[in-house]
């Protein structure tokens, strides 16, 4: 049994084995045919491809062979057009050639036909020369001196023509200012004195006042250094002296002993001092009420005591405060109209003339005095510009600085405001007819207006009409750098030509 069940599972296991080996040859078999399609489509499918792709490079030879065919047919055509512009170039370098040969015979033919002409012309040269009598350079100079000539002239016209009607409109403009300015300020006008009266109640006291053997007048002229002339006069004594300020102190003292009756050397010692001190706060006063009237704050207090000691100094009879004062307000008034700091104008006004309180102690001209003393009392380097260069002793650096010189002159020169000592004013006048008949061609020369206007006349021979604007203007400036004088002078030239026959 076991043997039959052993050979049954024999035979069903080789009965499954060979079954198994029979699919395995079908799916073997399967597989075979279907890897054999595959390969036979890939290899109709790379066929193809390679078709494809030498297709395609087919047609980019033929394409690359069609660029090329195009390329070649451009580089025939430039290969043409070069040719085509070598040759022009070729034709043009021998025209070229043609043509420089030309000019060079031209050239050779002009250089000869040249010195032909420069011969011609030296000859020409000669015969004029001989003729003329005058060598070439000779001519030449006449020459270039006539058309100098005629060139000076045209500019003499054109610079006159301009220098009047840029005269014009300024003095039209100056005149209006100066107007205004005049207009709108009015002041009284004071001489100056050198000497100073007392009005004495009767003149008993006129022995009091001379003291036995004369102790008291000395005793009060050596305090005071002022001299006491005491004469026939009734009821006055006269106190001399050229420093005012000494002066007016003389004078406080001795009313102060009159009135108080007790007068020996003592007591005048007293009273000077005393009349000192009074002064002083006098002068105080004085200066800061010129610079309320100006307008002007803020000024240093040794500045406020020059300006109330220019209250006892005179310019050529004018007191010099109320000349600071008056030009103070002039500039106010033409910086206001030409639309400048009318501020700056009225300090520079009220400070030009501090100076001439300290003449009398430093040396040099009081413009600059007045320059350094205002840099060392605070003020502004333009007020001191303004101060320093009213008489032209320095540059001004402003229009307001600039303007002072103007303002001085007019508040000096109006009618009334100075007085000139005969022999100064006679002695003007001879300097103004000396400076203009010094003048070649100048035959006579006349001071009129009281010095402000020059009348000149010339030859009429030797000064033509336009050498005379120039003798004029030559006047002019001799007379602003030589003399010194308040405002302005004219100067009027005069050629007068007269014909004179007699019928007989």
């Amino acid at each position: 049994m076991v043997y039959l069940a052993f050979c049954a599972g024999l035979l069903c296991f080789y009965l499954a084995h060979l079954i198994i080996q029979g699919n395995y040859k079908r799916v073997a078999e399967k597989i075979m045919a279907k890897a054999t399609a595959d390969a036979r489509e890939m290899e109709l499918r790379l066929k193809a491809r390679e078709l494809e792709a030498q297709i395609a490079l087919e047609k980019m030879q033929a394409a690359s062979r069609a660029l090329l065919k195009e390329d070649e047919v451009k580089l025939q055509i430039r290969e043409d057009k070069m040719e085509e512009r070598i040759n022009l170039i070729e034709k043009k370098l021998q025209t070229i050639d043609k043509k420089e040969m030309i000019l060079v015979l031209r050239k050779e033919r002009l250089e000869e036909e040249s010195d032909v002409v420069r011969a011609k012309e030296k000859h020409l040269n000669s015969t004029l020369e001989s003729l003329s009598g005058l060598t070439s350079d000779e001519a030449k100079n006449i020459l270039l001196e006539r058309v100098q000539k005629e060139v000076k002239q045209d500019a003499i016209l054109l610079s006159r023509k301009i220098i009047a009607e840029a005269y014009d409109e300024a003095e039209n403009k100056a005149r209006r200012i100066i107007a205004t300015a005049i207009n709108r300020y009015g002041a009284a006008s004071s001489s100056e004195a050198s000497i100073t009266t007392v009005n004495l109640p009767s003149d008993d006291i006129k022995g009091r006042i001379i003291g036995k053997e004369g102790r008291n007048i000395k005793a009060l002229e050596l305090a005071t250094g002022m001299n006491f002339l005491i004469d026939d006069t009734p009821g006055v004594v006269v106190i001399s002296g050229f420093d005012p300020i000494r002066r007016q102190i003389a004078k406080l003292a001795l009313g102060e002993l009159i009135q108080d009756g007790r007068i020996h050397p003592t007591r005048i010692e007293e009273a000077v001092e005393k009349s000192k001190e009074n002064l002083e706060q006098q002068i105080k006063s004085f200066g800061e009420d010129a610079a309320f009237r100006s307008g002007v704050i803020g000024l240093h207090p040794a500045i406020i005591l020059l300006l109330g000691k220019l209250k006892f100094r005179y310019s050529l009879g004018q007191n010099v405060l109320d000349h600071s004062l008056e030009v103070s307000h002039l500039m106010g008034v033409m910086a206001q109209e030409l639309g400048l700091d009318a501020s700056l104008a009225k300090k520079i006004g009220l400070l030009h003339d501090m100076g001439k309180a300290v003449t009398h102690e430093v040396e040099g001209s009081h413009a600059i005095i007045g320059h350094d003393l205002a840099l060392r009392y605070g003020e502004s380097e333009l007020v001191a510009n303004g101060i320093g260069c009213h008489h032209m002793e320095m540059e001004a650096k402003t229009i307001e600085a600039s303007l002072c010189s103007s303002a001085d002159a007019i508040s000096g020169s109006r009618p009334g405001a100075r007085v000139e000592a005969i022999e100064h004013y006679i002695k003007r006048l001879s300097q103004l007819e000396t400076i203009a008949t010094d003048i070649s061609g100048v035959t006579k020369a006349y001071a009129m207006q009281a010095g402000r206007e020059i009348r000149i006349f010339v030859e009429p021979g030797v000064v033509d009409d336009q050498s005379m604007v120039l003798i004029a203007r030559d006047v002019a400036k001799k007379i602003a750098q030589t003399l010194s004088y308040p405002g302005k002078i004219k100067v009027t030239v005069i050629r007068e030509q007269r014909a004179v026959e007699y019928a007989l």
